[in-house]
């Protein structure tokens, strides 16, 4: 497989796997993190996903996953060697009664968490900044301009959106194509093995790459598909180890899944492959480029996920492993 995806009218060549970066400060810090950083580039990576946010939900600290990113590349120096992401626009998660649907994406929000994005990270520029959440009340005109000032300022070299609605991102399109700006080149929506038979994830802020939203993406080939959430709550993992007592609590546990799950044993005695790359393996078979996010906690976990590029999987054996002959 080729190892870099290019993302069309831009000079972004990514690895077709995003370093996911959630749980930095909390898994992984220091000598570990850099341990999973050198691993993920030794295998030929070279792009590192970020949010503002990460992870505001657990107490003690802003932005840890922000600055255990900047930590890495203070001491490593090689923030030319990689394709820097990080979101902001994110719903408040400090305090109790968080309320995921009270947005914060005005321009004053964004401003506020680019220039502490950059803080923390220790860089002048991001290479690929996105709008994490969307905000219904702002027209798209009003937000496309806000990336655009960021652009024009050199803090931002691109930008995408994540959990916007297939609506939007026409609308998003059309504008930037009346106005001649490049507009959204990614896109990071909910996108994974499980989702066709899954039961759904308690926060509805949250978008997935299916219906009109899937459409948009065989039709629109310049946004790239950038799933979050690949690894499925680790349903097939915990399944594999405990069995559906292990799982019944798992967004993923239907009768659906426990069938691709079983399937998925044949796949990979098929090809002496882990559940890891069966499950990643997927996204190389859709009618679009992926390049999903992957967060690792140790670094054996980064040589397993890469070790799917290596596997000729086709698309026969997705067909297979997700009929629908329950």
């Amino acid at each position: 497989m080729d190892k870099r995806i290019r993302i069309p009218d831009t000079d972004l060549a990514v690895f077709p796997i995003g370093l996911g970066t959630v749980d930095a400060g909390l898994l992984w810090d220091g000598k570990d993190a850099d341990a999973i950083f050198e691993t993920y580039l030794s295998q030929g990576g070279n792009f590192v996903d970020c949010a503002h946010v990460y992870s505001d939900w657990v107490m003690g600290e802003t932005a840890r996953a922000e600055r255990v990113v900047g930590d890495w590349l203070q001491r490593s120096g090689k923030r030319k060697e990689i394709v820097l992401i990080t979101k902001g626009g994110h719903p408040n998660m400090k305090g109790e009664n968080v309320d995921l649907h009270c947005s914060r994406m005005t321009h004053k929000d964004m401003v506020k968490d680019l220039n502490e994005s950059l803080m923390q990270l220790r860089t002048d520029y991001i290479d690929l900044y996105f709008y994490h959440r969307d905000d219904l009340s702002q027209t798209v005109e009003e937000e496309i301009e806000t990336m655009e000032e960021f652009v024009k300022a050199g803090k931002i070299r691109y930008y995408g959106c994540s959990n916007w609605t297939s609506e939007r991102m026409r609308e998003a399109d059309d504008y930037c194509a009346r106005k001649g700006y490049r507009g959204f080149v990614a896109d990071q929506s909910l996108l994974n093995l499980g989702m066709k038979y899954f039961k759904g994830l308690a926060d509805d802020t949250l978008a997935y790459t299916r219906g009109d939203a899937w459409d948009y993406h065989v039709e629109n080939l310049r946004n790239l598909e950038m799933p979050y959430m690949g690894n499925c709550s680790g349903f097939f993992h915990i399944f594999a180890q405990k069995g559906e007592a292990g799982v019944k609590e798992n967004p993923y546990y239907t009768p659906g899944n426990v069938a691709v799950a079983e399937r998925m044993r044949i796949l990979r005695k098929r090809y002496d492959c882990t559940i890891t790359q069966c499950v990643l393996g997927f996204f190389y078979h859709q009618p679009f480029p992926c390049v999903p996010l992957y967060g690792p906690a140790r670094p054996e976990h980064v040589k397993d996920a890469c070790g799917t590029l290596d596997i000729p999987f086709t698309d026969a054996d997705y067909e297979w492993l997700l009929k629908p002959d329950i």
